[in-house]
């Protein structure tokens, strides 16, 4: 899952409290992808269980790319559990 920190009514670290509060999302991998460039943000984000974080670039092609990229990452090299890693 994708997600920004700056929602209109709640807080991304707010969303990132609850996502990992339910058990049954917990393993879901949440990036955090956001315009900010905050170290507070980065640890917070973290402590609250984000499988990662990025800032997203401001130029349009650097953005797509970093899409691509994570793309690649998370859908082809990393290994997630399956529906029967989960009983």
């Amino acid at each position: 899952m994708l997600l920004d920190l700056n929602l209109p009514r709640k807080n991304g670290d707010e969303v990132l409290a609850e996502f990992h509060e339910d058990s049954n999302r917990r393993r879901i991998p949440v990036i955090i992808l956001t315009s900010s460039e905050s170290e507070t943000d980065v640890v917070k984000s973290y402590e609250l269980c984000a499988s990662g974080f990025l800032t997203k670039p401001v130029d349009p092609a650097e953005f797509i790319d970093m899409l691509q990229e994570l793309e690649q990452f998370w859908l082809s090299i990393m290994r997630l559990p399956t529906d029967t890693d989960l009983d």
